[in-house]
């Protein structure tokens, strides 16, 4: 059997590796705390999920939903921009509903991206943006983000050659994996530069209502002439703590929507109608319990910044996202140690390089468990920790 090409190019993606270790080691009676991934431990509220029952009893909610998503879920996005960013959208030209935001991440480049197109993208970044250009046979450039540059990229270095080749740039901020947030004189430098040399911008917002310490995120769209050359692509799993239904968005630039959608149709359907009336539910109703919850994932943050800082680890303390991106103690390459406290500490955290090569010497820790279990899992990590350094 013959595959393409193009899949020796195409890692197995890591947080699929990991869950069949983590499963392994389970199956053989450990308890693992998994700090690796940041999939929500905390339900959406009542209200959210007494939508979605409601409309799982309306016979019509078993048909195939429209690829455009409900107009009532449409028009709740715009809404919701227009409420929290300031941005004004046509919910029937700039809003496309999608299948959580990763089947858009995945997609777009099927619109944008012909073979040898070349890709801006972070490093380290979600592996899905160079994953994207790679499966459509483009090239991609990595943009290192350091922590001596604040985690943004640093556009000045990048050369103008590139910027000539290039079709597209993601940005994520608030950052996953290093919780680096942008302010939006950076996002109008990255416009002027858009605008200069005819790059599309595709901005991921998924982490927007994860903040701490009165910080508020921004969206792309707000910088000045934005929506002349960005896609921001947006989800609830994280703000409405609805992963596991998979809703997202893409919204901006009108051109860009309607060349997602067509490529959206040709590969895949619509959402689950009872899953969109839960989103609708979610993004007219009320929104004050978000800053409530925030303020559990807060006390997670400090409880993990506190807990790795002890054992030696360099961290700061992120404003937004949920994640904290540690730099591991010297001496230890990160890979080694994320394996060592796996099978010692029953603690997984992922090694930074699993987000691309400028993650070489960091972990990424999720803030998705609960207090408590985050504690007892630190304990054991200084215990390995402790015992490694008595035994050097």
């Amino acid at each position: 059997m013959q595959l393409a090409t193009r899949m020796e190019r195409v890692p197995p993606y890591i947080f699929a590796s990991v869950a069949r270790e983590i499963r392994a080691r389970e199956a053989q009676g450990a308890h693992i705390t998994n700090l690796g991934i940041g999939s929500p431990d905390l339900p959406p509220p009542d209200f959210i999920v007494e939508a979605m029952a409601a409309a799982m009893r309306e016979p019509a909610s078993h048909r195939y939903p429209g690829y455009t998503g409900l107009p009532e879920l449409r028009e709740a996005i715009a809404v919701y921009y227009a409420r929290r960013f300031g941005v004004q959208l046509d919910p029937n030209r700039q809003v496309i509903p999608l299948i959580g935001s990763k089947e858009g991440t995945a997609n777009i480049a099927a619109a944008l991206v012909d073979p040898g197109d070349l890709v801006l993208v972070p490093d380290p970044g979600y592996p899905t943006y160079a994953m994207g250009t790679v499966l459509h046979d483009g090239e991609v450039y990595s943009m290192p983000l350091t922590a001596e540059h604040g985690f943004l990229p640093d556009l000045d270095a990048i050369p103008r050659a590139i910027y000539e080749r290039a079709v597209a740039m993601w940005l994520n901020y608030p950052n996953n994996p290093t919780g680096a947030v942008a302010p939006i004189e950076f996002y109008a430098q990255v416009v002027a530069l858009a605008k200069k040399y005819g790059f599309v911008v595709l901005s991921d917002n998924p982490y927007a209502e994860i903040t701490f310490d009165g910080y508020r995120g921004p969206s792309f769209l707000e910088a000045p002439g934005a929506m002349d050359v960005a896609l921001e692509f947006n989800s609830l799993s994280k703000t409405y703590n609805f992963a596991g239904e998979r809703v997202g968005m893409a919204v901006g630039n009108a051109t860009l929507v309607e060349a997602l959608t067509r490529v959206k149709s040709n590969v895949d359907t619509g959402i689950f109608v009872p899953i969109q009336r839960g989103a609708i539910a979610a993004l007219t109703g009320p929104q004050e319990w978000i800053a409530e919850r925030n303020k559990i994932y807060q006390l997670r943050r400090d409880l993990a910044v506190a807990g790795l800082r002890a054992v030696g680890f360099d961290v700061a303390t992120p404003k937004a996202a949920l994640y904290v991106w540690p730099r591991v103690p010297a001496g230890w390459e990160a890979a080694d140690l994320a394996m060592k406290l796996l099978d010692e500490a029953q603690v997984w955290m992922t090694p930074g390089t699993a987000f691309g090569p400028s993650g070489d010497g960091y972990m990424r820790a999720a803030l998705c468990t609960e207090a408590d279990e985050m504690v007892r899992a630190f304990d054991r990590v200084a215990r390995v920790m402790s015992s490694e350094g008595s035994n050097g």
